[in-house]
């Protein structure tokens, strides 16, 4: 499990490094535009792809960090067990196969995308646009990684609150 943790932080370090490059890029962006009355397609475009990085790789450091959604006013009113089995539930019926379905689709989805070389269709945008959703089933692999470990902590825990 150790692995899975310094994999899911390693990309928690990804999306950081990426947020303050997106940060730097945006200032520098809007800058460059209402004051010099210049802009960049290409620029623009790094925009959302740090963007894309920021999320894709944030979203399993945001599970391994339990920063997830959740309704917490029930939540936390429930018994360590009950918790557990929240937990467990959310993990098998949610994240895991809406995660698989992901990684499925999106590998047929990079596939055709690498097969055609895609980049922008704006003149002046970036190429190599492939790279760019190559991270859709990349993280939701790393997510799959830690979904699992979230099962094998939930399934500790239910055992020890009996």
């Amino acid at each position: 499990m150790k692995w899975i943790d310094r994999t899911i932080t390693a990309s928690g370090v990804i999306a950081a490094t990426a947020l303050v490059f997106l940060v730097l890029l945006v200032a520098y962006d809007a800058t460059a535009r209402y004051l010099f009355s210049s802009g960049s397609i290409a620029l623009q475009e790094l925009e959302w792809h740090l963007f894309d990085l920021l999320i894709m790789f944030g979203i399993a450091y945001t599970l391994k960090l339990n920063a997830h959604v959740r309704v917490d006013i029930f939540y936390e009113r429930f018994s360590v067990r009950h918790r557990a089995a929240v937990d467990l539930a959310a993990q098998l019926l949610f994240v895991l196969p809406l995660s698989l379905l992901i990684v499925y689709v999106g590998f047929e989805f990079v596939a055709l995308s690498f097969s055609q070389m895609e980049g922008s269709s704006n003149p002046g945008g970036l190429p190599y646009r492939f790279i760019v959703k190559s991270l859709m089933p990349v993280a939701f692999v790393l997510v799959i990684l830690q979904s699992l470990k979230e099962v094998m902590v939930a399934l500790e825990r239910f055992k020890a609150a009996s």
